[in-house]
């Protein structure tokens, strides 16, 4: 008797052991942003975790590495902080369509400005450089959709915009900040 109740007991135990290995999901990220370093001159990385199969949190951080003479599309921003929130939309495991809400702490690129005045006494004209650099904290949303191999090969594309709400000077900033990428990453 206590050999048929050893043996269900047993099947039971090893059964349960492989439904809990097969629910384990991988739940971390990390992705380099092509688009922007393509198209913007720009690095950006970014750092996903998968809370479950609907919502992940993460953080991005791109810095800009176009110089002052570059022709071409650019970032105003130097450098840029992301924390973001997403929601998806499948019914396979942080795959697919979603949104995303962010907040992006952001530093704009110095602005040279030349002022040519005369003075009253003398008629001379003076020139000026002045080097402003203001910080800025931006609050947005963004669509996109993330697509992942089985191996864990990820790839995702984005867009949206934010709204400058903070500034340390109002004079040198703009009012919207971009959130554009097409990255490619790794689930482990």
């Amino acid at each position: 008797m206590k050999k048929l109740i050893l043996i269900p007991l047993l099947l039971l135990s090893v059964y349960s052991f492989s439904q809990e290995t097969e629910q384990k999901k991988k739940s971390h990220e990390f992705k380099l942003n092509a688009f922007n370093t393509l198209i913007f001159k720009s690095l950006e990385g970014s750092y996903e975790y998968l809370i479950n199969k609907e919502s992940s949190v993460g953080i991005s951080m791109m810095v800009n590495l176009n110089d002052e003479f570059n022709e071409g599309p650019e970032y105003a921003e130097t450098f840029a902080i992301t924390p973001f929130y997403r929601r998806f939309f499948s019914r396979k495991y942080a795959w697919g369509f979603f949104m995303e809400a962010f907040g992006m702490y952001n530093k704009q690129q110095d602005d040279y400005y030349e002022y040519d005045y005369s003075s009253s006494v003398d008629d001379s004209y003076r020139t000026n450089s002045v080097d402003e650099e203001t910080n800025n904290f931006a609050l947005g949303i963004s669509i996109g959709g993330k697509f992942v191999s089985q191996n864990g090969f990820a790839f995702e594309f984005y867009g949206g915009v934010g709204r400058n709400l903070f500034t340390s000077d109002s004079r040198y900033n703009y009012e919207f900040v971009p959130r554009l990428g097409v990255s490619f990453g790794y689930r482990f």
